[in-house]
């Protein structure tokens, strides 16, 4: 009748550091049925060389303990969650499904039983757990920031050799953040934009779908057989994957691992039997790319076998970016940002120490005053925003050349209230917001010229302040206010086309990435599937810090701190330092060092992009 437990307690786990072993975890202490409230305290994150696991139920242990025992279970790297199981009665491990999805709490979650829920008409316990919401990851391993109450219950039952297990359950797991965080891996898979042109070389453009696979649990052939499953369904819409449908790893291969020259063997079933020799290049690069950072020394070599152990193709890493481009294509070759006198300036992508210099054309060597500029990914051409933010020009990166008529104007009252920063997309169409409140619009110039597209926004809640798309044309960022709070938000490109003509433009399934941001200040693409942002909590101070495109945290160190950051710039090309316009002027980080300052008269960094 009433609750179950005792205060909070020391985690029923201890961890080691292993060279050539296993931790084994004593989950399951004998402790008292009776008592107050308690949690499954999440465990301190261990290093990444630590495997834990736990231990089945002692004989004669009581419900509290089976439940306590099974969260613990739970958190281990326990294949299959064959230990987990040993809690539940035969019909219940039948029933539960663990992958169905992961639900990650703030703590571990806590634990009150209370007789008047268990079933009527028997002795049985019923547990409740109960927890804060920060996030879900779902069958297809896809994660997504989530708040609320978590409250969920599980049933006990004596059984016939009076051994009390778990008969009934929540499907999938559940456990806290710091375990989660030691539990599992961000991967990115890749597939093949279907919605945009082909790049360069007529090549496919990868496009990152990250997921979250068990990190000592076998994570290469989890993340292949999820690979092999399709793309997740926020993405699936604009992409395509080569492999043919219901392609899956051979009957009997429960797991792979590349050899000693770090070649990888991957047998497929039969539905992969009889594609041609390109088409199998094609998947083997999805592999490849997918694969790159999974081991500390990589995936040099895929070979794909038929069903009958036959070869299907042999694809090196250094031949996959021939087979479709990834990420940027090609490494910018400069930084740019505005000077003193508002002039588009460059220098080296790298830093060499040299002076900036004006770009070529009108944008860098004429008079026009600017606000913001971008340059095209192939940095032949850019985009500026006049001085007062009314005018867009765009104009090629020429010595000599002209700029011309104003492409795009805003008639907002104020300069906040007309264009952002442009951005170009992978296939050199043009973006930019009009934040005109009387007729705000997110709008396209195919090529950076004609007529502007105004992009369909249908689950758009308040104004865009600022737009930058990602290389592979699929996924655009976006900050958008609302109530004096500004949001980063993703969302998915779709284009319609009829008889071979562009007839709409839509972002679609809007995402806010950053939900415990109430401020956002800059923000810039920083890897495939990754965001650098600078902005605040509710009563917090200006923070910069990397974000997935799914709203979860990297394990990448976030960039030193840095004062009054108002832009910030980087490129997709994770080898490439940051760049800011902060109170100290135009500054850039690299690598392992502290911010260094460029030059103090300068805004608007950019890179290409």
């Amino acid at each position: 009748m009433g609750a179950e437990g005792g205060g909070r307690r020391r985690p029923l786990r201890i961890g080691v550091y292993v060279g050539c072993g296993a931790v084994l975890l004593a989950g399951c202490a004998s402790m008292p049925d009776s008592g107050d409230l308690r949690g499954v305290e999440s465990t301190p994150r261990q290093d990444a060389q630590v495997r834990v696991f736990a231990m089945p139920p002692r004989d004669n242990a009581r419900p509290e303990e089976i439940v306590q025992g099974f969260l613990e279970a739970l958190t281990s790297d326990d294949p299959g969650y064959e230990t987990a199981r040993k809690y539940l009665t035969a019909d219940a491990g039948q029933k539960w499904k663990p992958s169905s999805s992961t639900t990650v709490l703030a703590d571990g979650p806590s634990t009150v039983a209370d007789r008047t829920g268990a079933r009527e008409g028997s002795d049985d316990y019923a547990y409740t757990l109960t927890g804060a919401k920060v996030a879900t990851v779902d069958g297809q391993h896809a994660y997504a920031p989530d708040s609320g109450k978590y409250t969920k219950t599980v049933y006990l039952t004596q059984e016939k050799d009076k051994q009390w297990r778990i008969d009934g359950l929540p499907q999938g797991v559940v456990m806290g953040k710091s375990d989660f965080q030691r539990n599992y891996l961000s991967v990115n898979k890749y597939y093949f934009a279907s919605t945009v042109p082909t790049g360069s070389g007529g090549r496919p453009g990868a496009v990152a779908d990250p997921i979250y696979v068990r990190k000592e649990v076998d994570p290469m052939t989890e993340t292949v057989q999820a690979l092999l499953k399709g793309p997740t369904r926020w993405l699936d819409p604009v992409v395509r994957s080569s492999f043919p449908t219901h392609t899956a790893l051979k009957k009997g291969v429960s797991s792979l691992a590349p050899d000693d020259q770090n070649e990888l063997t991957v047998p497929l079933n039969a539905k992969a039997d009889h594609v041609g020799q390109t088409q199998c290049t094609k998947m083997a690069a999805q592999l490849l790319f997918t694969l790159k950072d999974l081991t500390p020394t990589g995936v040099d070599e895929v070979k794909l076998q038929r069903s009958d152990g036959s070869q299907l193709c042999v694809l090196g890493e250094d031949q996959a970016e021939g087979v479709a481009s990834r990420g940027t294509g090609k490494r910018p070759e400069s930084q740019y940002f505005l000077d003193g006198k508002h002039r588009l300036v460059r220098l080296p992508s790298a830093g060499s120490g040299k002076e900036p210099e004006p770009v070529p054309g009108a944008l860098g060597e004429g008079d026009k005053a600017l606000r913001a500029a971008a340059v095209s990914r192939d940095e032949t051409g850019a985009a500026g925003v006049s001085l007062d933010g009314r005018s867009l020009y765009v104009g090629s990166l020429v010595s000599g050349g002209s700029l011309g008529e104003a492409v795009l104007h805003s008639d907002g009252r104020t300069e906040d209230d007309r264009l952002t920063t442009p951005s170009w997309d992978g296939s050199g169409d043009l973006w930019v917001a009009d934040r005109n409140p009387k007729d705000p619009r997110l709008l396209l110039l195919e090529k950076g010229a004609g007529e502007p597209v105004v992009v369909r926004t249908p689950q758009l809640d308040g104004r865009v302040q600022a737009v930058r798309v990602a290389a592979d044309g699929v996924r655009v960022a976006l900050v958008v206010e609302k109530g004096g709070k500004t949001s980063l938000q993703v969302g998915r490109i779709e284009r319609e086309d009829k008889g071979g003509e562009r007839s709409g433009v839509s972002v679609l399934e809007l995402r806010s990435v950053t939900p415990q941001l109430e401020e956002v200040t800059a923000m810039s693409w920083a890897a495939d599937s990754q965001l650098v942002v600078v902005g605040r909590e509710s009563g917090g101070v200006q923070q910069m810090r990397y974000v997935q495109v799914d709203g979860s945290t990297p394990l990448r160190t976030p960039p030193s701190a840095l004062t009054g950051v108002k832009d910030i710039a980087a490129s997709e090309d994770e080898r490439l330092p940051l760049v800011a316009y902060s109170v100290d002027g135009i500054v850039r980080l690299s690598s392992g060092s502290q911010w260094q300052k460029v030059v103090k008269d300068g805004t608007a960094p950019v890179y290409p992009g």
